[in-house]
C-alpha cells in the first residue's frame, strides 16, 4: 500500500510540471526533431511533435502470455500500446464461463478510456499472445491527450472500433455456427500476429469462444480436414487464409474494415461513433 501510495504521488507530480514540459518538447521537437517510427500503429500515426513530447515518458514492457493488464472494478496504473502479441478483452460470469469481447494488437492501445477518465476498469484485460508493447503511465496519457486534440482523438477513434467489436462479439456468438466464429477468430488473431503460426491452445481458444473443450476441438478439427489449418499441440497453423474468409462469417470483414476506416488519418481527426458502424 505504501508503494502503491508513493507511485501515486510521484505520477501526481510529474503530471502537475508536464504543461510546461510539453512546451518545452514541442519547441524542441518543432526546431528539428526526429520523426518517431514505432511499431504500433496508432503511435505511428501521431504527428512528429507529439512523438517526441510522449517519447520520455514511454517504457518498453514485456507481455507475457497470461499477465493481467486490468481486472473488472479496479484501477489501471498505465496503457499499453502493443508493438507485438495480441490482450484479448474478456468478461467473466458468476458461473465461471469466460468470453472475449474484443483483442487488442498492434493497431491499438489497452486501457485508454479508463486511463484518460480515472474510471476502474470495466473487464479484464489477458495477455493471449506474447510480445511488447509501449507503456506509459495512466496519469501522463491523460495529460497528454488533454493537451493535444489528435491524440485524444486517436484514442477516442480507437475506443469507438473497441465498442463495435464488442457488439459485433455479441451478434457473432448469437448468430452464427462455431465453425464460422472460429474461423473469424483465427483470421483477426493472424492479422494482428502477422504470422500463420499462432501458439494458443485449445483450452484457451475454448474460452475465448465460450464453448467447452471438446466442441472447440471438434470444430477445430473439421477445418484441419478440409486443409485449412494444420493442428500441433500448443500451436495452430494457417495453412489457406483465402479458405477461412471464405468459411468465416461477415463478422470478420465488416470489423476488419470498420477498424480501417475508423483509424484513417480523416476519421481520427473528426471521430463519429454513430457513423457506419458494422452490424450483426
Amino acid at each position: 500500500m505504501r508503494d502503491r501510495l508513493a507511485m501515486t504521488a510521484m505520477g501526481s507530480r510529474a503530471a502537475a510540471t508536464l504543461p510546461r514540459q510539453v512546451e518545452r518538447h514541442v519547441a524542441s521537437a518543432r526546431d528539428g526533431g526526429v520523426v518517431i517510427h514505432s511499431p504500433n500503429r496508432l503511435l505511428a500515426r501521431l504527428p512528429p511533435v507529439i512523438g517526441q513530447v510522449l517519447k520520455p515518458h514511454v517504457r518498453l514492457h514485456e507481455l507475457r502470455r497470461g499477465d493481467l493488464l486490468a481486472e473488472p472494478g479496479k484501477p489501471v496504473n498505465a496503457a499499453y500500446f502493443p508493438h507485438s502479441g495480441i490482450v484479448s478483452m474478456v468478461i467473466e460470469l458468476s458461473n465461471g464461463a469466460v468470453v472475449e469481447t474484443a483483442m487488442v494488437g498492434r493497431d491499438g492501445v489497452v486501457n485508454a478510456a479508463a486511463a484518460m477518465t480515472g474510471s476502474p476498469s470495466i473487464n479484464k484485460a489477458v495477455v493471449q499472445l506474447e510480445g511488447h508493447a509501449s507503456m506509459i503511465q495512466a496519469t501522463m496519457l491523460t495529460t497528454f491527450a488533454d493537451e493535444f486534440r489528435e491524440l485524444r482523438s486517436l484514442l477516442i477513434c480507437h475506443e469507438h472500433v473497441l465498442f463495435a467489436q464488442a457488439q459485433q462479439s455479441a451478434a457473432c456468438n448469437a448468430s452464427h455456427r462455431l465453425e464460422a466464429r472460429l474461423c473469424r477468430w483465427l483470421l483477426r488473431t493472424r492479422d494482428l500476429a502477422a504470422s500463420d503460426e499462432l501458439r494458443i491452445t485449445h483450452e484457451f481458444l475454448a474460452q475465448m469462444l465460450g464453448v467447452s473443450r471438446p466442441t472447440l476441438s471438434h470444430a477445430a478439427g473439421a477445418l484441419h480436414a478440409a486443409g485449412l489449418i494444420e493442428i500441433r499441440r500448443g500451436l495452430t497453423r494457417v495453412l489457406d487464409a483465402e479458405g477461412l474468409k471464405a468459411a468465416a462469417c461477415e463478422c470478420y470483414e465488416s470489423v476488419r474494415a470498420y477498424h480501417e476506416r475508423m483509424l484513417a488519418p480523416d476519421a481520427a481527426r473528426s471521430p463519429d461513433a454513430s457513423a457506419g458502424q458494422p452490424g450483426g
